[in-house]
């Protein structure tokens, strides 16, 4: 696969309200319980076809703890933590880096992956966009607002024009946008 054909592709699931996370940390409002008769169902071989098109993960190290006290969500596809912490992995596909991101990205993962997701947290994806290193934004709301926590985009630094790609309602009231970035 070639640098020229590959996407990096800024994914995060957040409120309403603009937050990725809880005061502490937690997640757990992460799951819907809502209903939206218009929306698509979110069935197992939809969420088999999205997640097989992935060719690889990049979070921080937060996120990559976070994944492992969830259950672990990315199988056997590669996963490159970003930390400056020495961390350990008992999963073969995962891969501690540290170091100049934007060498990471486009000399380590652009030439070897078509399709690389960028999964978290708020300060890696505050220096993807700040350095333009992301090619567009998933972003999925879930129907709750938490009122604070941890924001998704926090005083990024300059201004950023987008693109609407894509947008999905699903049956549990989940509406995903995709934005392309537009490149300057």
């Amino acid at each position: 696969m070639k640098t020229e054909n590959s996407r990096v592709t800024i994914h995060m699931v957040s409120s309403l309200d603009g937050f990725i996370a809880k005061k502490d940390g937690s997640v757990s409002w992460m799951h819907s319980t809502d209903t939206y008769d218009k929306g698509i169902e979110l069935t197992k071989e939809y969420i088999a076809d999205f997640l097989a098109s992935i060719d690889c993960y990049i979070m921080g190290s937060r996120t990559y703890e976070q994944a492992i006290e969830l259950g672990w969500p990315y199988g056997d596809v590669p996963v490159f933590v970003l930390t400056n912490r020495d961390l350990k992995s008992d999963k073969k596909t995962v891969q501690f880096l540290s170091g100049d991101l934007t060498e990471i990205v486009n000399k380590q993962l652009r030439p070897g992956y078509a399709n690389i997701w960028m999964v978290g947290g708020a300060m890696l994806t505050k220096e993807f966009l700040r350095l333009g290193l992301a090619d567009e934004i998933n972003i999925a709301i879930l129907p709750i607002l938490l009122g604070a926590g941890t924001l998704f985009f926090d005083y990024i630094g300059k201004e950023q024009l987008l693109h609407l790609k894509d947008v999905t309602a699903f049956k549990d009231g989940m509406v995903e946008l995709c934005y392309e970035i537009k490149k300057e």
